[in-house]
């Protein structure tokens, strides 16, 4: 292709737009080889009057700096909420390796998900109770023979942390009179096949937990939760 291509001869078969993007492309020397081109074209911007072609670079290449902006200003918040979450499972680690009692370790874990990690509510579903063992309506025996749980069976069979919406039936049974009030949910088995039960993490934001999260915070709380209680449950009962 040569400039008089371009022009207006008649035995010149009309270019594709797709023609003239692969030979400007393929020759990026053309407009410094014809500058007055460059001055004199305009094109048309959405948001306004036609635009040099200079102008019209100048303001892609500043969108595209804004973009990059907020992608890194993105990923900085992202190392900063993960900075926060190891650094409040640290303290709930230290916290769990002083405590005494089962009694002691749930309350520990109820109190450090509300403070540090900013749950609006706390559902812990325990198998393998000791009958002394002190529930409450947070922290309650889990039967397996429990007609409840067949609504929770898909999350039984994966054996990884659910995290979203659940059905009005599971949050009853877990939140029990808090059940409205939550919109999205980080359920956590506790043991290699939930054999000791499940954690509910509640939040009434319904964009906080979702499908698509990552989940490997919650499997290493799961895993350390079940450490700190295990030798205090009572293994000579099945789930």
């Amino acid at each position: 292709m040569t400039t008089q291509l371009l022009g207006s001869s008649p035995n010149i078969t009309a270019l594709s737009a797709e023609q003239v993007e692969l030979y400007l492309r393929e020759h990026p020397e053309f407009f410094n080889d014809h500058l007055p081109l460059v001055a004199s074209l305009r094109i048309p911007h959405a948001a306004g009057p036609a635009v040099s072609l200079i102008e019209r670079q100048v303001a892609v290449l500043r969108d595209q700096n804004q973009q990059y902006k907020r992608k890194l200003m993105e990923l900085v918040q992202v190392g900063r909420d993960n900075d926060a979450l190891h650094r409040n499972l640290h303290l709930l680690t230290l916290a769990l390796m002083r405590a005494n009692s089962l009694g002691d370790v749930v309350e520990r874990v109820h109190g450090h998900l509300r403070d540090d990690f900013k749950a609006d509510v706390v559902a812990l579903r325990l198998a393998r109770l000791p009958k002394d063992f002190s529930t409450d309506t947070c922290t309650l025996p889990l039967d397996a023979s429990d007609a409840a749980l067949a609504s929770f069976a898909p999350f039984f069979r994966a054996v990884r942390p659910l995290c979203g919406e659940l059905k009005a039936e599971q949050l009853a049974f877990l939140y029990g009179d808090q059940a409205e009030a939550v919109a999205s949910t980080a359920l956590i088995p506790l043991g290699v096949e939930a054999e000791l039960g499940m954690l509910a993490i509640g939040s009434h934001d319904d964009h906080r937990f979702h499908p698509a999260m990552d989940t490997l915070f919650l499997r290493c709380l799961g895993e350390l939760i079940v450490c700190a209680m295990a030798p205090y449950l009572d293994t000579t009962t099945t789930a």
